[in-house]
């Protein structure tokens, strides 16, 4: 028998044909019965009566006992997954997953890529039931790591208390935000290391979701602020329109970064949600830099992982990568000028 979910949530058993079910068709057959009256029969649906019968030889050559011995036979066998049909295909998905991909961009990805051909075609969730599959437990964290690695929130939270003199929140943003659709908007935040003596800016342009990580030789507002305009200085005007802060202490200079021409607006406080492009960047920035480690400074490294992350395809740009992304705004503005 197998237990499944029926459509109201509780459990159906779907009883496998037997012998005795499989020895009634037979008789059926003999008879020149139709598969609904063979169905009836049995307490069986039409459809299983047929399917049984072309498996296993037609209303010619259907025989009980050799088609219940052939079933018995096709439950034993271990079952081949998707990705292990193709050496090609495992070897593509099992190398995407070690340098960070999600399954469902793996999936999409080569659906995109046209040539790649339907064989080497893959659906995320058969991609998440082969890691399943593997037998042991440290493979399966190789291939896929946690996300957050949270499992509960803890902790009251904390009353709203702006640090920020003369903030101007995002309700004042112009309206061309919220829509994505203009380019050079963007949203920043600082992911902290151990102890919070080190940490780095991370800049995500809302349209493309590129990533931009700012070395910081310390968190004070003096530091953050400059670091920040030396990151966007080389920007042309048109992907430097904005940009949205929470309100830490270490954007108390804001205003020497709105001077330069890109306007800093503030999140409320507590409000996470309203930079979600940016707090979704950062829980994948962590996978780079856990917490309780030393955040480097070293620009190079924390090029290549931003260059890394921003070439992970993503289902919001239809499985292109948001480097692709920026370039072609990049490549529009040059173009227009």
């Amino acid at each position: 028998m197998i237990l499944v979910v029926g459509g109201e949530g509780f459990p159906v058993v779907r009883r496998l044909l037997s012998l005795a079910d499989r020895e009634e068709i037979s008789r059926g057959l003999v008879g020149s019965l139709e598969f609904k009256e063979i169905a009836c029969r049995i307490g069986r649906d039409a459809s299983i009566v047929s399917r049984e019968v072309s498996r296993h030889g037609g209303r010619d050559r259907y025989r009980a006992v050799d088609a219940d011995r052939s079933a018995v036979a096709a439950r034993a066998r271990p079952k081949v997954r998707a990705v292990d049909r193709s050496p090609r295909l495992r070897s593509r998905v099992l190398r995407l997953l070690r340098v960070g991909w999600s399954p469902g961009s793996i999936a999409g990805w080569l659906a995109r890529d046209q040539a790649t051909g339907d064989a080497s075609r893959v659906s995320h969730e058969a991609i998440y039931q082969w890691v399943y599959a593997q037998p042991v437990a440290t493979l399966r964290r190789e291939l896929i790591a946690l996300r957050t690695g949270r499992t509960r929130r803890t902790g009251p939270r904390p009353a709203p208390a702006p640090r920020i003199r003369e903030p101007r929140y995002l309700d004042e943003r112009p309206a061309e935000v919220a829509g994505r659709a203009v380019p050079g908007h963007w949203e920043g935040d600082l992911v902290i290391g151990r102890g919070g003596r080190s940490a780095v800016a991370t800049l995500v342009e809302r349209a493309s979701r590129f990533l931009v990580l700012v070395p910081l030789t310390g968190r004070d507002s003096l530091t953050v602020t400059q670091a920040i305009i030396a990151a966007v200085g080389p920007l042309p005007a048109s992907v430097k329109r904005s940009l949205t802060w929470d309100c830490g202490s270490e954007m108390a200079l804001h205003k020497d970064v709105t001077a330069t021409g890109l306007p800093v607006f503030f999140a409320h406080p507590h409000s996470p949600w309203e930079r979600g492009s940016n707090e979704n960047l950062n829980r994948i920035v962590r996978e780079y830099l856990p917490k309780g480690i030393d955040i480097t400074h070293d620009p190079a490294y924390l090029a290549a992982i931003a260059a890394e992350i921003n070439d992970r395809p993503r289902k919001l740009h239809n499985w292109r990568k948001p480097s692709e992304v920026f370039t072609e705004l990049l490549e529009a503005d040059a173009s227009s000028a």
